[in-house]
């Protein structure tokens, strides 16, 4: 059971790339076990213990996507729009796709660093428009490194046929996502620091202090809302404009997600009397060390549970 139970996390990470969801990751995971340990008598050690959990997992996670919508990010529902309060609309037949805490994926911290890059919400974004089979053959081969026959193994095809799902699959990410060199693989200032002047800024609601921390082609997307907005003005019109009430909030760091920076947010309510769970804040860098990317979960019931956040800002 425990040499079982160790490949929780890493599962967990393969399942929430497959899934875009830390919650549909975790039921599958537990059900990716709950086979394995009916099974274990029957395993006949064949193959790496890791490869057959992996086998199940997979079977797992196509078996969820059969027959269902692809999660998506607002960016991937149309064009960026102007920041205006009639462009804010709910998209309610849209499954988004949802973050997942870094420390929920184990191993070394080292390593996930290095592997951060496969957890942005864009490159997971990304992932979705693949076919469930080519979205596996991709997870595997590019971003654990397993070799081609060893995914047509486990998914009981050819090495030609996962090497041909392969190159389509590149094809499709590479139009579908941000390029690697427009991200920031790390600050160039430390990360205290950054965190305090983006704080300072954002509770102050200081145009110029946020002018500051934002970059210049910054985009911002509030999921379960399809607007996003695109360019540093837009967004500090929507913050300044249609997002005013905002003004007053207070931040608390939160468990980095998706290799980024997250913060909850709190908003002062309506009464005046004390605050209320507004958003999961997740910034993603640019080169510039300022933040390219602002995504504002609005799903706080779930979130900030998952996060470890408390219902009233300390």
């Amino acid at each position: 059971m425990r040499q079982i139970e160790q490949h929780r996390p890493e599962l967990t990470g393969y399942c929430y790339r497959m899934l875009a969801s830390p919650f549909e990751a975790e039921d599958a995971v537990q059900e990716t076990m709950l086979r394995a340990w009916r099974s274990i008598d029957r395993f006949e050690g064949r193959s790496a213990l890791r490869s057959w959990l992996y086998k199940i997992a997979t079977n797992v996670c196509l078996d969820m996507l059969s027959g269902r919508k692809r999660r998506a990010t607002p960016m991937d529902l149309g064009p960026a729009r102007e920041p205006v309060v009639e462009n804010l609309a709910s998209r309610g037949e849209a499954t988004w796709i949802e973050p997942i805490r870094d420390d929920a994926l184990g191993g070394d911290p080292a390593e996930l660093v290095q592997r951060s890059e496969t957890i942005r919400l864009a490159f997971v974004a990304a992932l979705q428009h693949l076919p469930p089979r080519q979205r596996t053959a991709l997870i595997l081969c590019e971003v654990l490194r397993w070799k081609a026959g060893e995914v047509a193994e486990l998914l009981e095809t050819s090495t030609a046929s996962v090497n041909s799902a392969l190159q389509r699959a590149r094809e499709t990410v590479q139009t579908n996502e941000i390029q690697a060199g427009d991200v920031a693989a790390g600050l160039g200032e430390p990360e205290k620091e950054f965190l305090e002047r983006y704080v300072a800024a954002f509770e102050a609601y200081d145009m110029d202090a946020l002018k500051d921390v934002i970059a210049e082609d910054a985009s911002q997307s509030m999921p379960p809302y399809d607007l996003w907005l695109q360019g540093r003005e837009d967004v500090l019109a929507w913050m300044f404009g249609p997002g005013h009430e905002c003004r007053g909030s207070k931040l608390l760091v939160a468990p980095r997600a998706n290799g980024c920076f997250a913060f909850g947010q709190y908003k002062p309510k309506a009464d005046g009397e004390g605050y209320e769970p507004w958003a999961l804040q997740v910034l993603e860098m640019s080169p510039d060390g300022r933040v390219g990317r602002l995504t504002f979960f609005l799903d706080t019931e779930r979130l900030f549970p998952l996060f470890g956040l408390p219902p009233r800002p300390r």
